[in-house]
């Protein structure tokens, strides 16, 4: 039976196969990176759920685990520029080392601005992971440590994220065709 994505998707850009592997990888360093480091990982809601799900997983050393649900898009397919925190982390970061668990990163504004807000907090280090890395649209430089994939300038669903609350649950990475969304 095809899945109800696949009608709307124009390309796979990653496959479920691709994404399990790059999420191994990254947990594998992540894992060694903070050894011995009081540790919590701290994924934005909800296009990382699915991400942070299966990298927490191949993290093989002990962490804690919070979320935040931030909004910069609205309903639309590009950053407003603007941050609003929806739902803020329970767990006290005082003293521990960050890291932010985003889906992507295209502006850069939404982290940008967490960060400030976040550093105010003060953890003893602030570090991000992303999954999808747009460079070609960064307006403002952020640090981001640890990038599953570069991309292109495409408007992507999928494996948690979304264009106006759907696809989430498609399992690879695919580019939405403009009909969808223009």
């Amino acid at each position: 039976m095809e899945h109800y994505v696949e009608r709307d998707i124009e390309k796979v850009l990653l496959s479920k196969e691709e994404i399990e592997k790059r999420v191994m990888e990254l947990g594998e360093q992540i894992s060694q990176d903070y050894q011995g480091k009081d540790f919590i990982a701290v994924g934005i809601l909800r296009g990382s759920v699915v991400f942070f799900s299966d990298l927490m997983r191949c993290v093989k050393i002990p962490m804690e685990i919070d979320f935040m649900a931030v909004s910069s898009y609205g309903q639309g397919s590009s950053s407003t520029g603007s941050v609003q925190i929806k739902y803020d982390m329970q767990e006290d970061i005082r003293g521990k080392h960050l890291l932010i668990i985003e889906d992507i990163i295209d502006s850069g504004w939404t982290l940008h601005n967490l960060t400030k807000l976040l550093q105010g907090r003060q953890p003893a280090s602030i570090e991000m992971c992303c999954l999808l890395n747009k460079q070609d649209r960064r307006e403002v430089e952020v640090p981001v440590k640890y990038i599953g994939f570069d991309i292109p300038d495409e408007f992507v669903v999928g494996y948690g994220l979304d264009y106006a609350a759907k696809y989430r649950n498609y399992e690879s990475v695919g580019i939405l065709k403009r009909s969808v969304y223009e």
